[in-house]
């Protein structure tokens, strides 16, 4: 699916055709060591980050990314460098590497060189723009803190998401990280109507593949952009994939004044490229091998992401944690440019609560009284409070058993119990499996629920008439299958 049509050449050589060069833009191949390749240019040397082209048919794309002397530049390959040679000729295009933008691009799914690679015709007679823009400066950001809804009641209520701001989704394989991204799909395209654009960094085709066919019959492919950097490809690819995804997504921003919803899967990918480039480039790795630009690195790409009264970009960025260390370069230089982290919970998917958030980890710095409002933050914090009493009181339980607890420490249990189910969600992405109806459900009808079910109104209730349903008063009409017991 995500692989191009038979014949056809991996990069856009009709960019180069249509471009005449310069005689002093010529160059020739002196190295190639893998991905790293030298040029010496006996006329004007091409500045940094410019693209390079190489090959018979100019199919190799080399980026500039630093002067060895005055004749000669080191570039990173963004393409295999099979059967390129010493004394090849090499043409400097004169500019960074440049994707097409504009509404076009809706529906369609693009690599690191905005070259379609959905097995549809190719995207012609486009402006096209560098994937190197400067961040938008301060005088032009809205700095006023604004809640993104996004439908969803654990994160709207414990971990709400800020409109403009970047939010970490951390979690492993198979506890429905990738089912939240497309409900957060869903819902941006539904309610805020605006634009969602997938950038699939360091990405299995599988995955890729999946995510696509599933937002095609979703029928959320319409108003989706999804730009991949696949596993397979060159480190250089990778580590540039998230910048013309962010190129495109500030078209819609800034020339369509829409919201954008960014989903970044996976920011240690970003990472682990920019080491992979660093190292083919021989500088030496700072602590734990990591590069030493990476702190640099990372906010080029963050930066990026802020809202201007135009629009805003939203991003949701999958961020794995190497051994479950948060003390990891990778992951310390990512929380600082994070306003809320969601984590998911492996226990709680067992356990059949999806989505599988955990509520005590999870965090936002939006969710202060001056932001939320008073109501809101009380009963974000009564249900941590209850939630977390809960927790101590599992080991008492299993140990003792339910009927050792004091009476105000069984009504304890009981309220969280009921909140978390209450917590789950049916998604409108998951209804052919699950048979639940999908709900977007407004924050006053979350806190609504949840101050309910603190206040005991439903003490005497079955928990399980609280499970996979949307506002408190829209009941099932027969009880669902409950879900399995904590012990």
């Amino acid at each position: 699916m995500l692989e191009k049509a038979q014949g056809e050449p991996r990069t856009a050589t009709a960019v180069s055709a249509r471009q005449p060069h310069a005689t002093d833009r010529w160059g020739t191949v002196v190295r190639v060591r893998g991905s790293v390749v030298d040029v010496k240019f006996p006329e004007t040397l091409p500045d940094l980050l410019n693209e390079l082209r190489a090959g018979d048919e100019r199919q190799v794309v080399i980026e500039v990314v630093s002067h060895l002397d005055e004749k000669t530049v080191r570039g990173i390959a963004l393409t295999p460098t099979e059967g390129l040679a010493r004394g090849d000729r090499v043409v400097d295009m004169g500019r960074p590497l440049q994707v097409p933008v504009g509404t076009p691009l809706l529906g369609r799914a693009f690599n690191v060189f905005g070259e379609t690679i959905d097995g549809g015709p190719p995207i012609e007679n486009l402006p096209r723009r560098s994937i190197h823009q400067p961040a938008v400066s301060l005088v032009r950001q809205v700095t006023k803190m604004e809640v993104f809804r996004t439908g969803i009641k654990v994160i709207d209520v414990l971990a709400p998401l800020e409109r403009g701001g970047k939010a970490g989704l951390f979690g492993g394989a198979g506890v429905g990280k990738t089912v939240i991204i497309m409900e957060l799909i869903h819902n941006t395209v539904s309610k805020h109507e605006g634009v969602s654009l997938f950038c699939g960094i360091g990405e299995r085709c599988r995955e890729g593949e999946e995510l696509y066919r599933e937002l095609q019959q979703s029928g959320e492919l319409k108003n989706t952009v999804l730009v991949f950097g696949q596993m397979n490809d060159p480190p250089g690819a990778r580590f540039r994939v998230g910048h013309a995804a962010l190129t495109m997504a500030e078209y819609f921003r800034d020339d369509r004044h829409q919201d954008v919803l960014l989903l970044i899967d996976n920011v240690f990918r970003f990472v682990q490229a920019g080491a992979e480039v660093s190292g083919l480039m021989g500088q030496l790795p700072s602590r734990l091998g990591y590069q030493p630009t990476l702190g640099t690195e990372l906010a080029e790409l963050q930066e990026r992401i802020s809202s201007t009264p135009s629009g805003a970009i939203t991003s949701v960025q999958a961020v794995y944690v190497p051994a479950d260390d948060f003390t990891d370069p990778a992951a310390v230089h990512t929380f600082g440019h994070l306003s809320t982290t969601i984590v998911l919970s492996r226990k709680r998917a067992s356990e059949g609560l999806y989505p599988a958030v955990d509520p005590l980890q999870s965090r936002s710095k939006l969710l202060v009284p001056h932001v939320v409002g008073e109501r809101h933050y009380a009963i974000a914090q009564e249900i941590r409070r209850t939630l977390a009493q809960y927790e101590e009181l599992k080991d008492i339980i299993a140990m003792l058993g339910l009927e050792e607890l004091s009476q105000e420490d069984r009504r304890i249990v009981n309220r969280a119990r009921r909140l978390e189910r209450f917590l789950t969600q049916p998604f409108f992405v998951t209804e052919q499996f699950t048979g639940h109806k999908g709900q977007f459900v407004e924050l006053e009808d979350a806190l609504e629920g949840c101050e309910r079910i603190l206040n005991d109104e439903f003490a005497d209730r079955p928990e399980t008439e609280l499970y996979m349903l949307g506002k408190i008063d829209h009941r099932p009409a027969k009880p669902d299958r409950p879900a399995q017991a904590v012990s």
